[in-house]
């Protein structure tokens, strides 16, 4: 028999000959073998029961004897502006998450961090934009570029890929590009008042132990440890490949059906990856009922690969007609569900009233599902400054001091997340400089104006500013300005940067000035993609429809 080392070393001989052959057959041989390989070296165990810490409150010395308000926060991730039925008609009804905007503030313009989920996800936990910490690419494995490089050949999209070559002094290994220890996060903040703090669900803020949830405030994580719903053979469960998306099919070859505990082995979840996250927050919140909690639940859906629950699926079957829109509605309706069964287990446990509740997706719908309307009526897609990239769902609760059934118009962000959090708990920040705001003052009517006169978003190269109804978006790559007036034209359809001259230049001063105070990327860009603005990768795009690049 084999030893672990033998086999390890036989692999990588493999690997290296399928490589070899790669070229000369087909490049998605070279992905095959490496998703053996990381199956070999990184085995799932078995499912694994998980006991969530129970605990009374003890009031921190010199606070208030009343109970703070519980934290909730639910981020699903790629979930358009469309996926959701009280923004527009979408695929399904969410009836759990209109709920939210029934019996809370419905924000009509929340925008994510970024068009992309990691730079999203750093600024939503500590309340500044990424780039001040040098945040600004989305971390992806070392053999990412690689991959790319060699399946570009087989892709069916006209407009290629640009890599970059660069391999700068100041770039890190892929499992320290994360989250900067040194930034303080929200559950840090909250742990340090007394709160339990508990995140469930994808990470993605990096992966050594200096950057682990656990290692960034919270007291416990059970994180997403790869990127199936559920095993591709389960009789359970319903799959869609997109053939025409590159990444689509990296994941069906490298990805596993894996969690982890606090930093534990890796084992397999209990059935639906979003049903088991779900099963697992309404175990949290009943262990730390009778104490102050964060639960950042962090689901993976709706991102791909496209995998719905049977049951899901089935459920729709006389609703929607294409197999593709069936399971990402399927999908959809997991999520709904989630949400649902939050609330009833903070109801259930007497912890309605007194919960903050805050619901938003990490950025718009992607184009490479191949599904139109996910971020209608806006244009573009998930790593676009458009519209599509940015404009997400957002809802807020708390009973006890929100108003309900509010429609708030004016432009709001992640980053306002931390700081309404650590006013809702009576927190001070100890963080020196903070972009976001409370929200809780303009939504009870003690503040009036905009929270934001200016909002804005970079990934090297390619950035855009939004300042009181003027949005300016920048392409060095593609070389091409775009200006739009959203107040008149909130769809973005007529560029008036030719127009304009005078706008396109006050805006340009305000973004300079804005990265003259941002620090340099704590890793490079290697890739810039081309994304078409107004069409899927499913809806065959042409040289002629219009682009950007995006660099990472």
């Amino acid at each position: 028999m084999l030893t672990k080392k033998k086999t390890l070393i036989a692999i990588g001989f493999l690997l290296i000959a399928t490589f070899i052959l790669g070229y000369s057959f087909r490049s998605t041989l070279i992905v095959k073998s490496l998703g053996f390989m990381t199956r070999v070296a990184n085995p799932v165990l078995p499912n694994q029961s998980i006991t969530w810490s129970t605990g009374a409150w003890t009031t921190p010395a010199g606070q208030n004897a009343q109970r703070p308000p519980n934290i909730i926060i639910i981020l699903t991730d790629d979930m358009g502006f469309n996926d959701v039925s009280t923004y527009g008609g979408g695929l399904i009804k969410t009836p759990h998450i209109d709920a939210l905007a029934k019996d809370g503030v419905r924000f009509e313009n929340g925008y994510a961090g970024s068009a992309v989920c990691s730079p999203s996800r750093a600024m939503l936990l500590t309340g500044r934009y990424a780039t001040r910490y040098g945040f600004e690419f989305t971390p992806t494995p070392d053999a990412m570029v690689p991959i790319l490089r060699a399946m570009q050949a087989d892709d069916p999209m006209p407009r290629k890929m640009k890599f970059t070559n660069v391999h700068e002094a100041h770039d890190l290994p892929f499992r320290s590009r994360g989250l900067p220890s040194a930034e303080i996060t929200l559950a840090e903040e909250l742990k340090k008042a007394g709160y339990r703090t508990l995140h469930i669900g994808k990470w993605h803020l990096g992966l050594d132990d200096r950057l682990t949830p656990n290692a960034q405030g919270f007291d416990e994580s059970l994180l997403m440890a790869s990127g199936l719903y559920l095993p591709i053979d389960s009789p359970n469960v319903v799959n869609a490949r997109n053939d025409f998306s590159i990444l689509d099919n990296v994941q069906w070859e490298l990805f596993t059906y894996a969690a982890s505990f606090n930093g534990g082995p890796r084992f397999e979840p209990e059935g639906y990856l979003t049903d088991y996250y779900t099963q697992e927050a309404v175990k949290a919140i009943e262990a730390n009922k009778s104490r102050p909690f964060f639960l950042y639940l962090s689901h993976w859906g709706v991102h791909t690969p496209l995998q719905a629950l049977k049951s899901d699926y089935d459920a729709l079957a006389n609703k929607i007609s294409s197999h593709q829109e069936r399971v990402y509605a399927g999908m959809i309706r997991a999520v709904d569900r989630s949400v649902g069964a939050v609330m009833k287990a903070l109801k259930d446990n007497g912890l309605d009233d007194n919960t903050l509740i805050i619901f938003t997706s990490d950025n718009g719908g992607a184009n490479y599902i191949g599904i139109p309307d996910t971020n209608k009526p806006y244009r573009g897609w998930k790593l676009t400054f458009f519209e599509g990239g940015t404009h997400i769902p957002f809802f807020m609760r708390w009973p006890k001091t929100l108003p309900a059934n509010l429609r708030y118009a004016n432009p709001v962000s992640h980053l306002d997340i931390m700081p309404t959090a650590l006013a809702a708990a009576g927190i001070a920040t100890s963080t020196a400089k903070l972009d976001g705001v409370d929200l809780v003052p303009y939504l009870t009517g003690q503040k009036s104006g905009q929270p934001h006169n200016q909002l804005i978003w970079r990934e090297g190269h390619y950035q855009a500013i939004m300042h009181r109804g003027w949005k300016l978006q920048i392409n060095a790559s593609s070389k091409i300005t775009r200006l739009y007036n959203l107040e008149l034209d909130p769809f973005e359809k007529t560029d008036l940067s030719l127009a304009n001259a005078a706008k396109v230049q006050e805006l340009m001063a305000l973004l300079t000035l804005h990265n003259e105070d941002q620090a340099e990327p704590l890793w490079p860009s290697q890739v810039e993609i081309p994304i078409w603005i107004d069409k899927s990768l499913g809806d065959a795009p042409t040289l002629d429809d219009d682009y950007i690049y995006w660099p990472n």
